[in-house]
Formats: C-alpha cells, structure tokens, sequence
C-alpha cells in the first residue's frame, strides 16, 4: 500500500524523483497515465493490468467507455527511474498536470498520484465541505 506526501522539483529534462519510500514498493518499472482531477496516476505494472482489465471489460459501443479507454490507456507511458530514483514525465503528461516546476507526489492506496503542487495545494483548499464533513457522512 502506497502512503505519503512528497515534493520535489523537476529537472530541466521534466525529471522528478520519487521517494525511496514509495521507490522501494514500486520498482523500477511502472506506468504514468493521466488521473482524475487533473493528476497523474503511476501504477505497479500488476495494478496497471488489473485496472486496464477492468476498463477492457467494459463496453466499447458506449462513447463514455472510448472515452475513458483515450483517457486512461491512450496516454498511458511505461516508466523507469534511473540510478538517482528519477523518472522522465513526458511533456504531454506535463502539460495535463500543469506540472512545470515542483511536483507533490502522493502515496494513494494502490496508486501514486503525482500533482502539480499548486494546483495540489489549490485543490486542498477548494469545496464548501471540510474534510470532517466528508468523513462524518461516511462509515467506516
């Protein structure tokens, strides 16, 4: 399970390191495609199956299907990190991010998601409910 928040800067490749932490769990060879919210998602090449399997199931006749098979695996790159633990975010994923200088990286269950930390940071403050409010309508 992937747990933690992190920021580093880019490099002027649009390299960014990843946390030793989440480095140690995720190997060196994992997925980056883009997420939800205006993320990115990096999978463990396990995960990426099980979640690009589920997708897969789905119907193809359905325009809300194509459309999310564009999103998810249509942009969806195979990523390694290099001796330093950093990994090449390609300029078209940048550009979806808005990631352009400092990345937040967030450990998120069975994924990492990868922000650009202002939008993050912005993200965290937007909406009328608290995260108390959140968590007091649900059980668990």
């Amino acid at each position: 399970m992937f747990q933690g928040e992190f920021q580093h800067g880019l490099d002027a490749k649009g390299r960014v390191i990843l946390p030793a932490k989440i480095r140690e769990e995720l190997g060196a060879h994992f997925v980056l495609t883009k997420g939800l919210d205006g993320c990115l998602y990096i999978f463990t090449p396990d995960s990426w199956r099980e979640f690009s399997a589920k997708l897969q199931e789905l119907p193809t006749s359905s325009p809300q299907t194509r459309r999310l098979l564009r999103h998810f695996i249509g942009s969806a790159v195979e990523c390694e990190t290099d001796k330093q633990g950093r990994f090449l975010i390609p300029p078209v994923l940048r550009s979806f991010a808005g990631i352009n200088k400092e990345a937040t990286i967030l450990g998120v269950t069975s994924k990492i998601e990868v922000w650009a930390t202002e939008k993050y940071d912005s993200y965290q403050n937007e909406g009328e409910e608290s995260i108390e409010d959140i968590a007091g309508s649900l059980v668990f």
